[in-house]
């Protein structure tokens, strides 16, 4: 891809091109707006191609209210203890505004597999991950405009020395850079590999020669405007959903009807020995993730009143407070809404060595939403693969990931329904929210069968707990929490 791309003519006014061109992206940041289409710009290409000079090129004649630059540098530490691509699925912008970034999540890439000497398996996995979250965000109406900066080996040398001629300028020169001009031709076999295997149909690169400034200017808001007015003039289209069958490893589940729930009791006095037991054995396993730096999200769904609070109150009681925190998960604020719908839960993944735990997840997507018409039927649909690529990401950067199903029976709900309205204390657990969903219970029953069908991944599978009794199900949450960890810490280096 860097090799034979369109250079400057001679004798062709590329400046005053320039010029007219600029002008004309004011208006689209408008249009942008009015349509709440968010857009992403990425910059990225050699040392001392150009990028800041375009940056500021590209925002001059826009609303500052309305974008924002984001200075990719590389990971600090502390943000090295989460999974990679967390820092920049929280930094996507919101719908109808745009972000312009000075490198981005490409600086994982070629960079880090000649400088931090990452292996060829990471690499190829990097290059997926970079490609699914590009997918995810364009099929969720993102316009994600990549461009790639390209300037010979001469020429950045010369522009290396020029900058190093005034103490004013000396500085930007670094170590990197010097040693990047020496390896040029290593550098370039590599960003032609991550070109090349990153430049995909929903998102491709735009290679720009930058020798010619003026050529570079023109030829940068000629891809910006033709983009743009491309996705301002676009039907949504929704992709077809995916055969995750075919993408993941599943690992076969019952669905509800099947799940026996007689029987699945304990007595007063095995409870409590357990529960004791069991709360110890955890809390000595927290401390040895901690050290073994093994983060942990432990995500909890179920039926209104099938004892989620309960579950997550005794696993919490066996957990150091500073090492863990529990998230409840209701409907999407404001700022939610107008992001991805993953963008609230990447916020909250948790470093190595703590735990999350969610009291209600992502699955609101393929349960609530879907149901109540919340999102289009499409998007629903979408979203089993996109659920699996973010367990599978999670997973993949080392993070334990826990699902469970809290199972009751529909007479058991209305037994502990009528005992909320009938116990003052109690009263506030329940609302018309949740007689209204009682009333949709084989829809629901429906939906949840297709969800845990299509997300019960070998990497993530779900745990259906019988909870008729909160006893029993407190215990087996528990237990299966120990046994999981346990198998973790013993297959970890």
């Amino acid at each position: 891809m860097l090799k034979n791309i369109p250079a400057a003519i001679e004798g062709v006014d590329y400046k005053a091109r320039a010029k007219e061109l600029q002008a004309m992206l004011a208006p689209l940041q408008l249009k942008l707006k009015e349509k709440s289409l968010p857009v992403i710009i990425v910059y990225e290409g050699w040392g001392a191609s150009g990028k800041g000079t375009l940056i500021a090129d590209t925002i001059k004649m826009l609303d500052p209210r309305f974008f924002k630059v984001i200075s990719t540098l590389p990971a600090t530490e502390q943000e090295r203890r989460y999974p990679m691509m967390k820092r920049y699925f929280e930094k996507i912008p919101a719908y109808g505004k745009l972000s312009v970034m000075d490198r981005s999540w490409y600086r994982e890439l070629a960079a880090a597999r000649l400088e931090e000497d990452i292996s060829q398996k990471e690499y190829d996995r990097r290059i997926n991950t970079v490609n699914t979250f590009e997918r995810q965000l364009t099929d969720d109406g993102y316009l994600i405009i990549k461009l790639f900066l390209h300037i010979s080996k001469d020429e950045q040398k010369k522009r290396f020395d020029k900058l190093e001629e005034s103490g004013s300028t000396k500085w930007r020169v670094t170590s990197r850079d010097k040693y990047q001009n020496k390896h040029y031709d290593e550098y370039f076999e590599q960003y032609e590999d991550m070109l090349s295997r990153t430049d995909t149909d929903w998102c491709p690169w735009n290679v720009i020669d930058a020798e010619d400034k003026q050529f570079a200017r023109c030829r940068l808001f000629e891809v910006l405007i033709e983009n743009i007015n491309a996705a301002l003039e676009a039907d949504v289209v929704y992709p077809a959903e995916a055969d995750v069958s075919e993408l993941f490893a599943l690992k076969a589940t019952p669905k509800l009807a099947d799940v026996e729930l007689t029987g699945k009791t304990v007595s007063e006095e095995e409870y409590s020995e357990r529960l004791k037991a069991a709360q110890k054995e955890l809390e000595k396993l927290h401390g040895k993730l901690y050290k073994k730096k093994i983060p942990v999200v432990i995500g909890f769904e179920g039926w209104d009143a099938a004892g989620k609070g309960g579950a997550i109150k005794r696993v919490g009681s066996a957990l150091d407070p500073r090492g863990y925190e529990a998230i409840p998960v209701a409907a999407p604020d404001a700022q939610e809404k107008v992001h991805h719908y993953l963008w609230r839960f990447w916020t909250k993944i948790p470093k190595d060595g703590h735990i999350a735990i969610f009291d209600r997840t992502w699955y609101g997507r393929v349960m609530v939403e879907r149901l109540e018409g919340f999102t289009p039927p499409q998007r629903c649909a979408m979203a089993y693969r996109e659920i699996d690529e973010f367990e599978k990401e999670l997973t993949d950067s080392g993070v334990v990931v826990m699902k469970f199903w809290m199972q009751i029976d529909k007479d058991e709900q209305l037994r502990r329904f009528n005992d909320r309205m009938n116990t003052p204390e109690k009263r506030w657990k329940i609302t018309d929210e949740d007689w209204r969903n009682r009333e949709k219970w084989d829809l629901y029953e429906t939906a949840i069968d297709e969800m845990i069908q299509k997300t019960s991944t070998v990497y993530a599978p779900w745990v259906i707990v019988e909870g008729n009794d909160k006893k029993y199900a407190r215990l087996k949450v528990l237990e299966t929490i120990i046994q999981r960890l346990r198998e973790e810490l013993k297959n970890r280096k």
